[in-house]
């Protein structure tokens, strides 16, 4: 590595000495000081395209003009006021854009907090109190956040989970359908859904299913590996839910607003969820997480079941109505379908001259690339992928992995083509090296990812 990064090796290590560490997953030694559209700039000046949207966070880039002009402009008139105590117009534009585009040809509702967790927390409020069920499923690989009701919902990492006991009782976890790691080494052609009967048995064997308030599933998998569920698979737990008064919950943190060419993950499947949970890349970086569900499911808790005096910021509001103004303005919906399915190609092609890429998987800009060991035994390869995102990292692209061997591409949708071509040549460039035993073992002293 040529270039200089003294400054952000410094902030690093103050960073050692003040911050709890708990809260850190290390990928690189990048300290950001300033962004613009898919660019970032390190405090030393260093340039990087960014592949990663700060964890799909930033769908309409970085420090997007009219988002900034939004934010400052409420700034001028008032910063924040508690929301359940007086109303203000920004709330209700924004509710009135979310509620209209969130799927569900039915009355909804919305209420508003400060991140993905909490809004996870305030659907398994919801769902126990209208159904008067205690019980939730979600999924094996699952992250739905960091409070005690999100990671008790949550099954991806145990270091999530230890020291911290009890969580939230009533949490119960099913397998994924993980096409591309079937557990039941079934393909497409012999595929008979078999995935779908552990959680028929559990309902057969030993969980109630009229106790069961919810299923939460996200419409890709995200931190797991960015795995995608066979269209009749969702529509086969959807059912299954209908026929057992149980609410379908969709986590899109991850997956909303554009992310995989519509709206949300959901639309990919022609599926009505009963609630939708939202945060992330809703206010373009400003702290924002919201819940739409059915009217009488959102009206089955009074007041103040679900309050945060931070919640419903005007700046938030302000920069949320912006951002669905410039996906719509920019058709970032499109490009995402279209660039998305453009660096799938590119990856599919790189797929087939590097036995280190098992599986190239995606919809929109969301895009998996699975790094292996060995493709007969699909053994995970994590430090391939460390080493990898390092070394792109080194030569100008901010890219990162998860379920310990999975490259993260996920570009704000307002990334160039160019961009593309020049950040996949790059990638590409760092799997070379890695096979040819370029890229040195020291890396992975800092490099650790999830």
């Amino acid at each position: 590595m040529n270039k200089n990064i003294d400054k952000c090796i410094s902030i690093v290590e103050k960073d050692k000495k003040i911050y709890a560490q708990s809260g850190k997953i290390p990928y690189f030694p990048l300290a950001v000081k300033k962004g613009h559209g898919a660019i970032i700039e390190d405090a030393d000046g260093n340039e990087y395209i960014d592949m990663l949207s700060s964890a799909a966070m930033l769908n309409t880039g970085n420090s997007h003009p009219k988002i900034v002009e939004a934010i400052t402009n409420q700034a001028k008139d008032f910063i924040h006021y508690i929301y359940p105590y007086v109303y203000h117009e920004p709330l209700v534009d924004l509710a009135k854009e979310i509620i209209d585009i969130t799927p569900g040809n039915f009355e909804k509702r919305i209420i508003f907090g400060l991140t993905g967790s909490d809004a996870n927390d305030g659907m398994i409020k919801f769902a126990r109190a209208y159904t008067g069920r205690s019980k939730m499923i979600s999924f094996i690989g699952s992250y739905h956040g960091s409070t005690y009701g999100a990671i008790s919902l949550s099954a991806l990492n145990l270091n999530m989970r230890r020291k911290i006991g009890p969580l939230v009782p009533g949490m119960h976890h099913i397998h994924y359908p993980d096409c591309y790691r079937c557990r039941f080494g079934k393909k497409q052609c012999s595929c008979n859904l078999e995935c779908i009967n552990e959680l028929e048995d559990a309902f057969k064997y030993y969980l109630p299913p009229e106790e069961v308030a919810a299923v939460l599933i996200e419409p890709i998998a995200g931190d797991a590996g960015f795995i995608i569920p066979p269209k009749k698979y969702m529509e086969k737990l959807y059912s299954i839910c209908k026929e057992n008064g149980i609410l379908f919950v969709v986590d899109e943190v991850q997956q909303g607003f554009g992310r995989t060419g519509k709206w949300f993950g959901i639309d990919n499947f022609d599926i009505e969820p009963d609630m939708v949970v939202l945060g992330k890349s809703i206010a373009s970086g400003m702290p924002m997480s919201a819940i739409v569900g059915r009217k009488e499911i959102m009206e089955s808790l009074d007041a103040p079941a679900h309050t945060f005096t931070g919640a419903a910021n005007p700046l938030s509001c302000k920069a949320a109505i912006a951002t669905l103004e410039v996906i719509r303005e920019e058709k970032l919906i499109d490009c995402s379908k279209t660039l998305g399915e453009y660096m799938k190609t590119r990856f599919k092609d790189m797929q087939e001259r590097y036995e280190i890429i098992g599986d190239v998987r995606g919809i929109g800009m969301t895009i998996g690339v699975d790094l292996v060991k060995d493709r007969i035994t699909k053994e995970r390869n994590t430090d391939a992928a460390a080493k990898i995102c390092y070394r792109s990292w080194e030569n100008g692209v901010l890219v990162t992995f998860i379920s310990s061997n999975v490259l993260r591409i996920q570009p704000p949708l307002v990334i160039s083509k160019e961009q593309i071509d020049k950040s996949l040549d790059i990638i590409e460039e760092a799997i070379k090296d890695y096979l040819k035993g370029n890229i040195p073992d020291d890396v992975l002293e800092f490099s650790k990812g999830w």
